[in-house]
This record gives structure tokens, C-alpha cells and sequence, in this order.
């Protein structure tokens, strides 16, 4: 009995030892730190160099739009295009698109926010994964199909998003995987 019990003790001590984030998961809690993204190929286009398609795609959604840069993305066998400039306003924007068999879809509209923008139930998430941390830049992604994607940058990491929240329809959730785009 002491034999059994002390072999319980031993296995309920190791498994207590593991990872922050092993214990996380146990208890349902979304990490907020996500895996590395696939590497891309990335490749800068002029704005006159753009294929038309991306052009007129993006000028629909945002007329009026001074396109200032823009890069070609080739990962997991999708290409997108990048395409960054500035509002009539003045503000500045990003817009994503997927190409298709030379058909252009945008797939989402992102901007840089102060974290204090963001949504308060989106703060609330961010914080509350055990492996939380204070972003030092944040983009708002709005998606096609309502859901925006808050991107957050950790310190020392500015190539890609450190955590993303989705908030859709009030509700906000820290995303266990990295969003295509």
C-alpha cells in the first residue's frame, strides 16, 4: 500500500513539474504565445509593378488610396499580396489579398493600434493566458467575415505576431493557431 501510494505521490510530483504551458493546456487554458508561422518568400513590388487585379481590388475598398509599398508572399502554396499606404485622411492601411488563379481577393484590412484601443474584453483575454505579455505593438485585422484578429508583437520578435485574439459577435478568445493570412 505505501509502495502504491508513494508510486502515485512520484507520478502526481512529476506531472505537477512540467511546463507552464503543458499545465495550461491540461486545464483548458489557451497560451497565448503561438508557434513559429511557415517561413514565407517575400518579395518587394513597386506600386506601378502591381498586377491589375490587385490594384483595382484594393482602390475598391479603399478609394482614394496612395499605395506606398507592397510585397508578394509565397507560403504554403498561396501567394499574397501585401499592399500598404494611406487613407485620403491621411491614416494609414494595409490591405492583404490572396491570389487565385490571377483573380485577387482581399482577405483583410489591418491597421496599427495603441493597445488601449483595443476592445476591452480583448485586454481581458490577452491577460488572462497564462504566459500573458504586454505587447509592444498591435495590429487590428478586420476579416471578411466580420471577425477581427488582434494581432500582438512581443518585445525583440517584430516579424510576426507573438499571440493573436479573435473578437467576433462580443466574444473574445485567444487563438491556439496562427491565422493563415
Amino acid at each position: 500500500m505505501r509502495r502504491q501510494l508513494a508510486a502515485t505521490l512520484a507520478i502526481l510530483l512529476t506531472a505537477a513539474c512540467g511546463a507552464p504551458s503543458d499545465q495550461s493546456e491540461a486545464r483548458g487554458e489557451a497560451s497565448a504565445v503561438l508557434p513559429s508561422g511557415p517561413e514565407a518568400q517575400i518579395d518587394a513590388v513597386a506600386a506601378a509593378n502591381l498586377p491589375a487585379g490587385v490594384r483595382e481590388a484594393v482602390l475598391s475598398r479603399v478609394p482614394g488610396m496612395t499605395i506606398t509599398g507592397a510585397e508578394r508572399k509565397q507560403r504554403d502554396g498561396m501567394i499574397f499580396y501585401d499592399v500598404e499606404g494611406t487613407r485620403p485622411d491621411g491614416s494609414e492601411v494595409e490591405l492583404d489579398l490572396l491570389e487565385d488563379k490571377g483573380r485577387f481577393t482581399i482577405v483583410e484590412v489591418q491597421r496599427d493600434i495603441r493597445w488601449a484601443e483595443a476592445p476591452a474584453p480583448v485586454i481581458a483575454a490577452a491577460r488572462a493566458a497564462p504566459d500573458a505579455f504586454e505587447p509592444v505593438r498591435v495590429i487590428e485585422s478586420m476579416q471578411e467575415d466580420g471577425t477581427v484578429i488582434y494581432e500582438l508583437f512581443a518585445a525583440g520578435n517584430p516579424e510576426e505576431p507573438a499571440s493573436e485574439i479573435d473578437w467576433k459577435d462580443g466574444r473574445a478568445a485567444v487563438r491556439r493557431e496562427r491565422a493563415i493570412y
